[in-house]
């Protein structure tokens, strides 16, 4: 302690200087009226001048009566807050010698020195965090690929207007259709190249009225408009439908070099008829939207009550249809298969049906469409085949050999627990595979292909029969019997129903049964509904048959009784 000296007055006022001039922000000194009287090297690179330029001018350079009304203003703030309070700071952008306007955070302080009054002020350049921050803001708000604003900004300036607003306000949702396929078509960038076509469409039709384009991601747009009546918006949405009728190609140097077509759906919903409040405007319009693409899309759907109606129906059809698969309330009714020569029942095609608790029994049509926009298909196949494989365990038991086919869509082959279910149905109950058929439509063979062949090839090894269902309604029968393994052949009603009359479908039926015969495939006639349509079948050869001539689907027990007379009539 002994060697310690404190600093001198004058080392203490050298240091001290020599930091105001090495600091990075920017120094600069005043007297009691506002004047520079020196600055350090950091303000003279600020602002553009040297120390020489300034020292005895104003704190804006120049004399009042040359500065801006704005300028003015500031500077009459900064003396009052001085000579109230003796400190002062504010954020304001200011502009260089160089045009360059820079974001400043300024400080200023009055200081007394013997008989002296001075102002020390301190600038600091916050540029790059205002842009940092502009940049993040910028993020925050906007989409990244369209530059559109995003729905947060959409939703505000929706608020915005209904504030101020005289007029009906027009909220539009808007989706691409068939977005996910043009997308695994197109790939990313294709895809991107798509929505910034799409977006430089619609800005190009300068649409009247449009207060906001907005872009939520995706396929997902939102547009706002402000009109006297909302109907004029009708206009507007039709050329934007027409913009879509053109082509996009991605050129010639892209992979795929064709053109692609793609449509639109429209939501729309408006203030004050439909709603006062910003969400429930969009959610309105988003209802619409979906009303739109549940029923093929490529249209236009204003917001009614009778869309809420078919939504609640909707939503409370789910409702039902999930307690049902839990509460086993689909039932299997049996229609025969029998021989054309000896009437005899040689098997059973089970057919769904809805045991409903108010309803009654509701045949598919009433909700197998659900069943499948619900992917509620696999709940439902497994459902009827346990209750057929207890079937054909109690009829096995009563000496009682008789198969019987159920129907299998591509959504429940897709399943990953598909065939272990079936397999296991098999051996729980004691039911020789040959019994179980399984009948395929020609539409899933289309829609899963690869998938749809491994679950077959896996069938027919375990032993069960495999048929093709409503064989020569789909695109491409012929080759489906060189790929599968299809034990028979099932032909479609409409090829039946005028056989004994009309000379074509005599031709086709003929040619299928003939096709059958080289492939070493049994053939089974659905729909015959008159004695002769049957007789012409069996002198075609047909030995197989089904449909209301000969009864119509009937339950269990019904079943069960029709074996029972055909084997005391033996």
């Amino acid at each position: 302690m002994s060697n310690f000296e404190p600093l001198s007055v004058l080392t203490k006022q050298q240091l001290m200087t020599e930091l105001c001039e090495r600091l990075e922000d920017a120094i600069f000194i005043l007297d009691s009226n506002l004047r520079y009287l020196s600055v350090n090297a950091s303000y003279e690179l600020m602002i553009g001048y040297k120390e020489a330029f300034l020292v005895g001018r104003p704190l804006g350079i120049y004399a009042a009566e040359f500065l801006s009304v704005e300028e003015q203003s500031i500077l009459r703030d900064i003396h009052h807050n001085l000579d109230e309070h003796g400190f002062y700071e504010l954020d304001f952008s200011m502009a260089n010698r160089y045009g360059q306007t820079l974001d400043c955070h300024i400080t200023y302080r009055r200081i007394h020195i013997e008989q002296g009054t001075y102002h020390v002020c301190m600038i600091q350049d916050l540029s790059s965090a205002v842009k940092d921050q502009k940049q993040l803001a910028h993020l925050l708000n906007y989409d990244q690929l369209t530059g559109l604003p995003n729905r947060k900004v959409f939703l505000n300036q929706t608020s915005d207007i209904l504030l101020d607003s005289y007029q009906e306000v027009v909220v539009v949702r808007l989706n691409i259709d068939r977005y996910r396929n043009l997308s695994s078509l197109l790939g990313p960038e294709g895809t991107n190249k798509l929505i910034k076509n799409f977006v430089s469409g619609v800005e190009a039709l300068k649409l009247k009225n449009l207060r906001c384009f907005s872009h939520f991601g995706g396929d997902d747009f939102a547009l706002l408009f402000e009109y006297n009546d909302a109907n004029l918006v009708r206009h507007q949405l039709d050329t934007l439908m027409q913009m879509c009728e053109r082509p996009f190609s991605l050129g010639k140097n892209q992979a795929a070099d064709n053109n692609i077509y793609y449509h639109v759906s429209i939501g729309v919903s408006y203030f004050p008829k439909d709603d006062c409040d910003v969400i429930e405007l969009l959610t309105k319009a988003e209802k619409a939207l979906q009303y739109v693409k549940q029923h093929g899309g490529d249209d236009i759907r204003w917001y009614d009550d009778a869309i809420e109606e078919d939504t609640a129906g909707s939503l409370q059809l789910e409702a039902e249809l999930r307690l049902a698969t839990t509460a086993g309330q689909f039932v299997p009714h049996y229609q025969p298969k029998f021989s054309l020569d000896t009437g005899e029942i040689t098997g059973f095609e089970a057919l769904v049906r809805w045991q409903h608790p108010t309803r009654g029994l509701l045949k598919p049509i009433h909700f197998i469409d659900a069943i499948l926009t619900h992917k509620l298909s696999f709940e439902l196949f497994s459902q009827m085949a346990i209750q057929i494989a207890k079937q054909l365990s109690i009829w096995q038991q009563q000496g009682f050999s008789q198969h019987v086919c159920i129907n299998a869509d591509a959504a429940e082959f897709s399943h990953p627990e598909f065939f272990s279910m079936v397999s296991g149905l098999l051996v729980e109950h004691g039911i020789a595979a040959h019994q179980l058929h399984i009948e395929v439509t020609e539409s899933s063979l289309i829609q899963r292909h690869d998938n749809v062949r491994k679950q077959l090839n896996l069938l027919k090894e375990l032993g069960i029969c495999l048929a093709l269902d409503d064989f020569g309604t789909g695109y491409a029968s012929l080759s489906y019997l060189q790929e599968y393994p299809f034990d028979f052949i099932k032909i479609d009603k409409s090829f039946i129903s005028n056989i004994d009359t009309d000379r074509t479908q005599y031709a086709i039926v003929k040619a299928i049964l003939d096709l059958a015969v080289a492939l070493d495939m049994q053939v089974v006639a659905e729909g015959i509904e008159t004695v002769e349509q049957r007789d012409v079948l069996l002198d075609m050869g047909c030995e197989n048959g089904q449909g209301y001539w000969f009864s119509k689907p009937v339950t269990a027990d019904a079943a069960t009784k029709m074996l029972m007379e055909q084997y005391a009539a033996k």
